[in-house]
């Protein structure tokens, strides 16, 4: 997923979208240790759009204790 359209999303849903990464990357991991590597670019990909996914949640993060710590 691209980073812009991450960007648009509220946080909640991006909480969500995390949370089914994660599922997906566990059920993922599983076909893979068990020799089933077709997954493989998937697993790939999905991990880097969920690290994109945490890199927003925490700039969303930082930036709300900034405006708010530091007044």
């Amino acid at each position: 997923m691209r980073p812009d359209k991450l960007r648009e999303l509220d946080t909640n849903e991006l909480q969500v979208q995390l949370r089914e990464m994660t599922e997906q990357l566990f059920r993922l991991r599983m076909q893979l240790s068990l020799g089933q590597s077709e997954g493989l670019k998937k697993y790939r990909a999905l991990k880097k759009d969920r690290a994109r996914v945490l890199t927003i949640l925490r700039e969303r993060e930082l930036a709300a204790a900034s405006s708010t710590g530091r007044s």
